[in-house]
């Protein structure tokens, strides 16, 4: 153990921070650590916007599902895919690049690296004693947020990182078992052993939401899973994705 694994191992979000902003200096540490972050070939695929403007994080706020700590924050950014500017270089350079950038291997990429990028930064923010939160609800209306924000052809906001001064703390939340995860070798498949562990994972969920709640909430992580993915949500999203000029091939 040393301080960045305590560091990772600590993990938690935070939804309630202080009414402080970042300072300039912050802002640009942890984009440069997001920039640090490894992609695949170089390629650099993505683009992060820093929301700094109270009515427009105010209207973020409202089209990720009213939650209150993307409006209330020391810093708001997005994180999209962007593939545009590889269509300015082929430009620059007189080279088709179209087929490339529009195919599905790409788009994958593209996403990869700004996932990447993106817990670089939210490393570097917690580091710096911050507390930080990722908001996949802008996609609830991303026609919206695109115009809000206003991204261009093959550029996808793919979700918010709401960092700040923590107000309030959560509990660590238990993840899934080691052995469920990790895999040597190949991937096995016992469905027995699957359920025994996820049961015994259950367990230890209920017992923490028991614990949060003084026995108001003892639900199970199977059953959070099962009510969320038999709700079909943002069910548009190829057809948005397609229309920006990504992953069409």
């Amino acid at each position: 153990m040393n301080e960045n694994i305590n560091l990772l191992m600590n993990h938690r979000s935070v939804r309630k921070f202080e009414d402080k902003p970042l300072t300039r200096e912050q802002i640009e540490v942890i984009v440069k650590c997001a920039q640090s972050a490894s992609t695949s070939s170089f390629i650099q695929a993505y683009s992060i916007i820093g929301v700094t403007d109270q009515e427009k994080k105010m209207k973020l706020s409202e089209l990720a599902g009213n939650q209150s700590y993307v409006a209330n924050n020391g810093h708001f950014f997005v994180f999209c895919a962007d593939l545009s500017r590889h269509e300015q270089i082929g430009e620059m350079e007189n080279k088709d690049v179209i087929s490339s950038i529009e195919s599905t291997e790409k788009f994958m990429v593209a996403l990869i690296d700004t996932a990447l990028a993106a817990q670089n930064a939210a490393i570097a923010a917690e580091s710096l004693g911050l507390g930080i939160c990722y908001i996949g609800g802008i996609r609830n209306k991303l026609e919206e947020v695109s115009k809000l924000l206003k991204t261009p052809k093959r550029v996808l906001p793919l979700f918010g990182l709401a960092v700040g001064y923590p107000a309030q703390m959560t509990d660590k939340k238990p993840r899934l078992p080691l052995e469920h995860v990790y895999h040597e070798n190949e991937y096995r498949q016992n469905n027995e052993e699957s359920r025994n562990q996820l049961q015994l994972y259950n367990n230890i969920i209920s017992e923490y939401y028991v614990a949060r709640t003084n026995g108001e909430r003892n639900d199970t992580w199977t059953s959070q899973m099962v009510n969320m993915l038999e709700k079909q949500s943002r069910m548009y999203m190829k057809e948005f994705v397609q229309k920006t000029g990504m992953n069409l091939k």
